[in-house]
């Protein structure tokens, strides 16, 4: 998937995580509330959102928790190899695509709400970006590979753009500075 996973993928058999199978519930319960009362919904699809005043722990919102670790000096597990790779999205990214759903004339889709295939990062990725912005060495200890984890995920997000007119403006470049530049300021929420 050149482009990253479309929102035609199947489901069927993909090693989803408890987790994932609750996300996925919620979707297809949208989708038919939907189909049954004919009101407008949209299913976002979100990939891995960050941003200031996310509380990330370490099986959810990984790259505000492995900011917040750095920063702050706590240890940090890896799984795996650390070269897992997803797509990002800076928040008010994401609060722009639910905007222009609600100002569109679609009524019910499925959209891929991430950073596409031009803002991905690997773990390792993020703790080096961290260690030049910080100046601080994260302390890293890795683990074997967890169940479900997957390997590579990355948005396609060609129908968000066509439909909505919507992509990405934050690099993870320009996102992750201002998150590392707010912890420190809002360091007392982190003890």
């Amino acid at each position: 998937f050149k482009e990253g996973i479309p929102e035609t993928f199947p489901i069927d058999l993909t090693g989803h995580s408890p987790y994932g199978c609750s996300k996925l519930a919620a979707d297809i319960y949208i989708q038919d509330y939907a189909h049954t009362y004919g009101l407008k919904t949209g299913v976002f699809r979100m990939s891995c959102i960050y941003g200031e005043r996310q509380f990330g722990v370490e099986d959810q919102g990984w790259v505000s928790w492995l900011t917040i670790a750095t920063l702050t000096g706590k240890p940090i597990t890896i799984y795996g190899d650390g070269k897992q790779v997803r797509d990002v999205l800076y928040v008010s990214d994401l609060i722009e695509a639910f905007d222009k759903f609600l100002n569109s004339k679609s009524k019910h889709e499925v959209f891929n709400i991430g950073g596409g295939p031009k803002n991905t990062l690997s773990l390792l990725e993020l703790l080096e970006m961290l260690k030049r912005m910080s100046g601080m060495n994260p302390k890293i200890s890795f683990a074997g590979w967890r169940p479900a984890d997957q390997k590579v995920y990355i948005s396609n997000i060609n129908k968000t753009k066509t439909l909505l007119n919507w992509e990405p403006k934050t690099s993870p470049e320009n996102g992750i500075k201002r998150l590392v530049s707010w912890i420190p300021n809002n360091i007392g929420l982190f003890k």
